[in-house]
Order: C-alpha cells, then sequence, then structure tokens
C-alpha cells in the first residue's frame, strides 16, 4: 500500500513540475520525460533478462548445496541468532541457509550473487508465510536487513575511483581508503534497521547470541582493518578483490566438493536448480520496470535537485556546514536507483576531484547504502507480495540513519 501512493505520488509530482518548466519556457522537458519513461521501461525489462544467467548459476550452486546438507549447516551455525530475530523460521529450515549466503554476497560486494540468493531465500519464506499476499515479519525482517546490509569490501566503488584517478593524473592515490569508513557506515545502517524492525516486533536484542554477532563484527572490523592497512594503497586495493573472490569461488568448490563426498548426482541438482532461474526473472519483469519509470519521471524533472537546494538552503539557515550537500544526491538517489546513485558519484567525482572530500564522501555513500525501493519492489513482486506493511518504513528509516551516519563518519575520517 505505502509503494502504491509512493508510485502515484511520484508520478504526480512529476507532471506538476514539468507542467511549471512547461509554463517557465522550457519546451522539450515532457519529451525529456516521456523518452525517459520509454528508456528506463526497456532497462527494466533488460536488467531482468540479465539477470537469468546469474540467477541460474546461483539457483544451480544453492541446489547442489541444498541437496549436499551444506546450506543447512550455514543455517544451523546461525541458529542461536537467527532465532532471536526470525523467531517464525523453524531451525534447519533451507530459508536460513539462503539468507545467510545471501548477507554474505552482499558483505563481499558481490551484488549480481546476492540478488538470486536473496530471491530463493524470499521464495522459501513465502513457503512458511500463512498470508501469501502479505508480507510476513520474517521477510521484513530479511528485507530491511538486506536493505540496510553490511559491506566488507565495496569492490566495484573502490574499482571506479582508482580509474577516475588516473583518468585525474593522481599520483599514488589510495582509491581503498574508503574501505573502513563504508564498512562503519554500513554497520550503522545494519544496526538501524535491525533496531527499527525489532520495536515494530518486539523483539529484545539484548540477548547473547545478538550481541555476540554485534561485538564480533566490531572485532572483525578492527581485524581487518589491520591486517589491510600494512600494504600499500595499490597492493590493498588488490587484496580486497582477492578476498572477495576467494571467498566466493571458495564457496561453490565446498558445494560441489561436499556434493561430490555425499555421492549425490551433482551436475542433476545444479541444472534443477538453474531451471527456476528463467521463471524468476521473468516474473519480476512488471515490478522492476514499474518502479524504475516512476523513478525516471521524479528524476527528469528535476525533483531531486530541488529536494537537495532545499536541503541546503536549511542547513545553511542553521549555520550547519554544507560542504557535504555536493554528495548527498548519491545518498538520495542510492534509495531509488543504484544506476542513478552510481552516475551521480562519478559526476561528484569528476567535478570536485575523487580525492576531495566531496568525492570521498559520495563514494562511501555509494558503498554503504542500498537501493531499498528496488530491493523491495523486486523481492516482493518475485513472490507477489501485494501488502508490504512495515517494510518500506523501516527500510527508510535505515537509510536515514545510515546516511546521516556515513556524513558524520564522512567528517571523522577526512576532516
Amino acid at each position: 500500500m505505502v509503494l502504491n501512493f509512493i508510485w502515484i505520488g511520484f508520478f504526480l509530482v512529476g507532471f506538476a513540475v514539468a507542467l511549471l518548466r512547461l509554463m517557465q519556457g522550457d519546451l522539450t522537458i515532457f519529451t525529456q520525460v516521456l523518452n525517459g519513461i520509454f528508456d528506463t521501461a526497456k532497462t527494466g525489462f533488460d536488467i531482468s533478462l540479465g539477470l537469468v544467467g546469474v540467477m541460474s548459476l546461483w539457483l544451480g550452486i544453492m541446489k547442489i548445496g541444498e541437496n549436499a546438507g551444506v546450506i543447512q549447516l550455514f543455517a544451523r551455525a546461525m541458529g542461536p541468532f537467527f532465532a532471536r530475530i526470525f523467531p517464525d523460521v523453524p531451525r534447519g529450515h533451507p530459508a536460513g541457509g539462503s539468507m545467510v549466503m545471501n548477507f554474505s554476497a552482499n558483505m563481499l560486494g558481490l551484488d549480481n550473487a546476492a540478488t538470486p540468493l536473496g530471491l530463493k531465500a524470499m521464495r522459501e519464506l513465502q513457503e512458511l508465510n500463512p498470508q501469501k499476499d502479505t508480507a510476513s515479519n520474517a521477510m521484513i525482517m530479511f528485507l530491511v536487513l538486506n536493505t540496510a546490509g553490511i559491506t566488507l569490501i565495496p569492490t566495484s566503488v573502490i574499482a571506479i575511483r582508482q580509474a577516475i584517478a588516473v583518468d585525474q593524473h593522481l599520483v599514488n592515490f589510495n582509491a581503498a581508503d574508503i574501505f573502513l569508513p563504508t564498512l562503519v557506515g554500513t554497520f550503522i545502517s545494519f544496526m538501524a534497521g535491525l533496531v527499527a524492525v525489532a520495536v515494530y516486533q518486539r523483539i529484545n536484542l539484548f540477548t547473547a547470541p545478538v550481541l555476540a554477532l554485534v561485538l564480533g563484527f566490531v572485532g572483525l572490523m578492527a581485524g581487518m582493518f589491520g591486517w589491510l592497512h600494512q600494504y600499500p594503497p595499490d597492493v590493498m586495493a588488490q587484496m580486497i578483490g582477492l578476498l572477495g573472490s576467494v571467498v566466493i569461488l571458495s564457496i561453490i568448490v565446498m558445494f560441489i566438493a561436499v556434493g561430490a563426498w555425499r555421492r549425490i548426482n551433482v551436475y542433476e541438482s545444479f541444472v534443477e536448480g538453474a531451471k527456476e532461474g528463467f521463471g524468476v526473472a521473468v516474473q519480476i519483469i512488471p515490478y522492476l520496470v514499474a518502479i524504475l519509470v516512476a523513478i525516471s519521471v521524479f528524476r527528469t524533472t528535476g525533483c531531486m535537485d530541488y529536494v537537495v537546494r532545499g536541503i541546503a538552503a536549511a542547513l545553511a539557515a542553521m549555520g550547519l556546514p554544507t560542504d557535504f550537500v555536493p554528495a548527498l544526491p548519491v545518498g538520495l538517489m542510492k534509495t531509488l536507483s543504484g544506476s542513478g546513485a552510481r552516475g551521480l558519484m562519478v559526476d561528484v567525482m569528476k567535478t570536485y576531484g575523487v580525492d576531495s572530500f566531496q568525492g570521498k564522501l559520495a563514494a562511501i555513500i555509494q558503498g554503504s547504502t542500498e537501493t531499498t525501493f528496488y530491493v523491495l519492489a523486486v523481492y516482493f513482486g518475485s513472490v507477489n507480495i501485494r501488502k508490504t506493511r512495515y517494510a518500506l518504513t523501516c527500510g527508510l528509516i535505515a537509510d536515514v540513519v545510515g546516511l546521516v551516519g556515513t556524513i558524520i563518519v564522512g567528517y571523522w575520517f577526512f576532516k
């Protein structure tokens, strides 16, 4: 229901702003909006079909892991923590393993791997859902934590920064210097999402498993920073990329090896799981196209620019610093569109310099926030959920707290 109002609002507000710009003499605005709608509709279709291959791959690998019993082992390992935050999911259920794998892929910055794993988790959670058109508590918790997911390695952001640094002829540039700030920013967002949903669902977070995980992650952040900090910038970037590749490939090989050891037909298991990839990809097309065209109208008419300028004026009136405002559109857009936010990040880096405060902050925001509307539309759409309850509210709470926290972290590290 909330997505319905937002979707309508994007169109109505965008149309009203376009009319205003037309009356001011902008004769091309409606053509731009219409072209944007057609382009993003095609983009939504292309993205969905582009997911077929990677979905087939990961659903096939997950089927091997499920038949080999490895997924159940992952679920049991996280059982004490999941039992607290997902009380409606039985221990040992395949959904637990799929959620663990999805969170792991997100932490490693492997978006292509995380999406099919997340969609598989949603389908398994839907099996436990007594009301098939309404989001369950477990679905909401999973999606909010997914949108506020912790990113250990912002691989793509580091790669983009390195490429722009070369183009700007920077010497001894450390493209990985955003690693720890991004990690801290995602942790803030993750905790905000967890607490928000826990309040709605009346979940007690002050339990040993939850506190152990939180404290363990804080220790992991400190340990990884200490390990990577010993390397020079170029080696650090290589080590970060290598870590992600080694971990995900090791998981694939482990699934296959365990399946072979337990004498299951690994090939047939893979094919069985991969067959589901096309159906899932096709099913999300209407939901993805719907959200993308609404975002396009809001963006093309300049509504996003008006929002940012209004925020800057309000901050200036309160005597607060405004040097972070050029990077703010990245955070606002990331909630709506990952590719749009990536384009805005690149624009900030090219305008202000990749090594500037604004450029670094834009990179941290891009690496530590998630596309909430996209995730909700695609994940809920994949299982035909129409009543999302408070999922969007909690997701936006995580986004806002995460964005504010990320800006503070940026000042802490780079100012």
